[in-house]
């Protein structure tokens, strides 16, 4: 057998569980059509929000706390690269009962602040008076109200996916990039991966490539939507103090999240899948009415692909068909906050059978 395992697709989950795999002395291959971290899946756009308490669920709450943990070992592990993958900034998430959108789940709002409760998640509800006092940029209606999560931010992806391939690679894993994978099939307890350069062996397998999944896992299909989504960065003027944010909004069938400004320019986006949003029809429909400050000008827009299940939820799960295999995927753009403790719990199914974290909620249905 050449290695214990392959990792197909090393993005978000899979740079994770390469790493992961290979601190655990596991022969493991990884192998990417791309060569990550790269613009062609779900980990590009310079930042990522990530948050404690986790409004799509219970189940999500114990992977963002340890992928928390796990972010500040691989700052510790990469200090060369003098990035940091975890920015704490806060997070206020807006909300009201005339929204017109939900964010992935019905109730998210109300769902999280019941997370934090439940886990003991510092936080605060402000109103709208509070929310305009605090951080005037957001122009608030008199019966919206705010989440704040003191230790909510964002993640810097892709310095996270390199920081986890330069870990994996010195820890002994075999990265393939730029190897496009044509097939996994399963003979007994051999897996079997063909890809443009021929073929590789292992006892088991872990299919986390995004996008690409539905090509790889055709039997998946029918469950999963491709979308691309885009990503806008407008000029702005004294936003540098902002926390993350998130606005369930009451006007548009649209959910808006941004970012704290950086050298005179703000990110924010929405999810669209129906449309591309033109940037002057982004701002001036769901930017320009609900934040002070940002300007006109779009300074460049970057696309991801979201790959998602009807519920939004994540798969975790082994190949009905083939025991060897773990699909880890897709994220249903929500994903990049847990991916380091998806990529631990992955590496221990693996290794040792079984995962320290509960994922029976991500299994496939039936």
């Amino acid at each position: 057998m050449e290695f214990d395992a392959i990792v197909l697709g090393l993005g978000a989950v899979g740079s994770a569980t390469a790493w992961q795999l290979a601190k655990r002395g596991v022969r493991v291959l990884g192998i990417d059509r791309y060569a990550p971290p790269h613009a062609h899946g779900s980990h590009c756009g310079e930042s990522r929000i990530t948050r404690k308490a986790i409004g799509e669920g219970d189940a999500y709450v114990p992977l963002a706390l340890r992928s928390y943990e796990i972010w500040r070992e691989i700052e510790s592990a990469c200090p060369q690269n003098g990035e940091r993958l975890l920015n704490i900034t806060g997070g206020l998430w807006i909300s009201s009962p005339r929204r017109q959108v939900e964010i992935h789940v019905a109730d998210f709002f109300d769902r999280t602040v019941a997370a934090a409760q439940r886990f003991g998640i510092a936080h605060e509800v402000l109103d709208a008076a509070a929310i305009r006092r605090r951080f005037p940029a957001f122009n608030v209606r008199d019966d919206e109200s705010g989440y704040y999560e003191p230790d909510a931010g964002f993640l810097r992806p892709e310095a996270c996916v390199r920081g986890q391939l330069a870990l994996a690679e010195a820890a002994g894993a075999q990265l393939h990039t730029d190897e496009p994978v044509l097939g996994v099939a399963q003979a007994g307890a051999v897996v079997e991966v063909e890809t443009a350069r021929g073929t590789y062996r292992a006892a088991q397998a872990v299919v986390s490539a995004g996008a690409g999944l539905p090509d790889l896992v055709p039997m998946l299909k029918p469950r999963l939507t491709v979308s691309r989504q885009l990503q806008y960065w407008f000029a702005a003027e004294g936003l540098e103090d902002l926390p993350v944010w998130i606005w369930e909004l009451q006007d548009r069938g649209n959910a808006i999240y941004g970012f704290p400004a950086r050298d005179g320019v703000v990110k924010v986006a929405t999810e669209s899948f129906t449309r591309e949003i033109p940037s002057e029809e982004m701002f001036a429909s769901l930017v320009a009415p609900n934040l002070r400050g940002v300007r006109a000008r779009c300074v460049k827009t970057v696309p991801c692909l979201y790959t998602a299940t009807p519920d939004f939820r994540f798969v975790i799960d082994r190949h009905p068909a083939m025991d060897r295999v773990i699909i880890a995927s897709p994220c249903s753009g929500h994903g990049f906050k847990h991916s380091a403790a998806v990529g631990e719990a992955i590496a221990q199914l693996v290794a040792d059978g079984r995962a320290a974290l509960d994922l029976s909620p991500f299994r496939l249905p039936g």
